[in-house]
């Protein structure tokens, strides 16, 4: 035991300074600027998004079994996030739903029911991810232009087309405009979108978004050295306390009986960190080189736990996120002790050097959100699902405007709905047979698919296919097929790989191979 104990110390120690140190260190670099962003896009107090990232990088790395995914505020939580703490009235009666949503993840986690989040449609969950963007984006428009009034979205903006007045509107609006905010927010949106193009990768010397920062604080400081009438506000410019452990808000134990909306905000924010967590997990399962499968069970568990810490010390709820988990991959992590150190720099950046945060200017957080938002809601997305067919199209875009009409409840609802709705006209039923034969010393695998095949199928066939036994030969018979969800394309051809590394001839009849994450990056 002790043997075991010390080789694992020394694996992680050697994989620590090898790699782990400089990964932990380039995600820090990323996370900081999104952490403040995604707090302030989810009208949160600044240093809670800061809190979060700390703890999803100590506490959850700690419990989680995955070796590269990265916890953190995550955008795509913002919409929901926002209108809690609206609903609920203050942010220390939001913080209860927060604790709430961990403890419904932790039970997730501990009656295994981790693997419910395959069984949400694709198209749904696209859907999902393309609405918030939208909302994100509109978001930040404010901001970007140099607003500093969190209410003007919702009312300022809508007066300036519904008033009679138009042109009076036109130019009242126009004075609001800070010509400085708007210069940085073009500027950082140029250097971001320059850097993102695959030719360009050579200039990554730091990460795309502290370039941003570094750009729009050394443009402020330029205005302000000259006197220019451009310079920023303070009122512009990020607000965290020196001492952030001295403001922090507590959670109002008081309401948690007596308001049942924090109840439900609370599942809703469980279901929705769920969800975004073992997509994230899955995502970088498919690009371990090791090829390392992440315990979804464990990992429900270990967001949990972060979250229940994240309402109690004062933070906004985390998810394993997608950007943190490239960026730590990219930056060579072998272990999540990365993920661990980057949760130190957090810390020590805010204990150490608050100052310097207190420079970055809201436009160009707004910037990286803005593209952030158009990551989630991508042309590409609409024009694939379009591509497949109705029966994925229209579930995505149902949810889509019923989100944007309504909110993230009903708008996810009624587009499973809708999907349950074509599974029901396709006429379900049993999805495949299995037959096994023995043959010149090789056992034979031939998988016939049937006439109709849906997402509700995708745990039993992956579970199927992850049991056929290294060196076999593999049969996958789609002939008799009239319909195949594209959810079952996506996980056939992530088998193709599999395949590969297991030694399995594999022989595809009648099935069209498609583009997965995996095979995206």
């Amino acid at each position: 035991m002790e043997l075991h104990i010390d080789r694992t110390f020394k694996y992680y120690w050697i994989m620590f300074k090898r790699h782990d140190l400089a990964a932990g260190l380039t995600v820090f670099l990323v996370a900081l600027p999104l952490c403040l962003g995604v707090a302030l896009a989810s009208g949160a107090p600044l240093y809670s998004g800061i809190l979060s990232g700390i703890i999803g990088g100590i506490v959850v790395s700690v419990i989680s079994g995955s070796q590269l995914a990265v916890s953190g505020p995550a955008a795509g939580l913002t919409t929901l996030v926002s209108a809690a703490i609206i609903s609920l009235g203050n942010f220390e009666t939001f913080l209860l739903a927060v604790m709430i949503a961990g403890v419904f993840q932790v039970l997730l986690g501990v009656l295994r029911l981790g693997v419910f989040a395959s069984y949400f449609p694709s198209s749904v969950i696209k859907g999902m991810m393309a609405a918030i963007g939208i909302i994100l984006i509109s978001k930040q428009i404010p901001l970007a232009l140099g607003y500093n009034q969190p209410d003007f979205w919702t009312s300022g903006f809508v007066q300036i087309f519904t008033s009679d007045n138009f042109l009076g509107n036109l130019v009242q609006f126009n004075s609001h405009i800070t010509r400085g905010a708007v210069l940085i927010s073009f500027i950082s949106l140029a250097i971001l979108i320059f850097l993102k193009q695959p030719k360009n990768k050579k200039f990554n010397i730091l990460p795309a978004s502290l370039i941003v920062v570094i750009v729009g604080i050394a443009i402020n400081y330029a205005l302000t050295y000259f006197g220019s009438s451009y310079a920023l506000k303070t009122t512009q410019l990020v607000k965290i306390p020196d001492n952030i452990f001295a403001e922090i808000k507590f959670p109002s134990f008081s309401k948690i009986l007596s308001n049942y909306e924090i109840w439900k905000d609370g599942i809703l924010i469980g279901i929705l960190a769920t969800l975004e967590t073992l997509l994230c997990v899955e995502a970088m399962d498919k690009l371990d080189k090791h090829n390392r499968i992440t315990p979804v069970n464990r990992e429900l568990v270990a967001q949990g736990v972060g979250n229940f810490f994240c309402g109690l010390l004062g933070a906004i709820p985390i998810t394993a996120v997608v950007v943190r988990g490239s960026a730590n991959i990219q930056a060579g992590a072998k272990t999540k002790v990365s993920a661990f150190v980057h949760g130190v720099f957090l810390l020590l950046s805010v204990l150490l050097v608050p100052f310097l945060i207190n420079l970055i200017p809201y436009a160009s957080l707004s910037a990286i959100l803005i593209l952030t938002g158009f990551g989630l809601t991508k042309i590409r997305i609409y024009k694939s699902l379009f591509k497949i067919g109705w029966k994925q199209f229209i579930p995505f875009i149902a949810t889509i405007i019923i989100i944007l009409a309504t909110d993230l409840l009903i708008g996810v609802s009624i587009g499973l709905l809708i999907s349950i709705y074509y599974i029901i006209k396709e006429n379900f039923k049993e999805s495949y047979d299995l037959e096994k034969t023995h043959h010149q010393g090789l056992d034979h695998f031939t998988l016939k698919l049937h006439s109709s095949v849906t997402f509700l199928n995708k745990v039993e066939i992956k579970n199927t296919l992850d049991q056929v036994p290294p060196y076999s030969e593999l049969t996958i018979d789609g002939s008799a097929v009239h319909f195949i969800d594209h959810d079952i394309l996506e996980i056939i051809s992530d088998f193709v790989t599999k395949a590969h590394d297991r030694h399995i001839q594999l022989e595809l009849i009648n099935i069209e191979i498609v583009e997965t994450a995996a095979s995206s990056h």
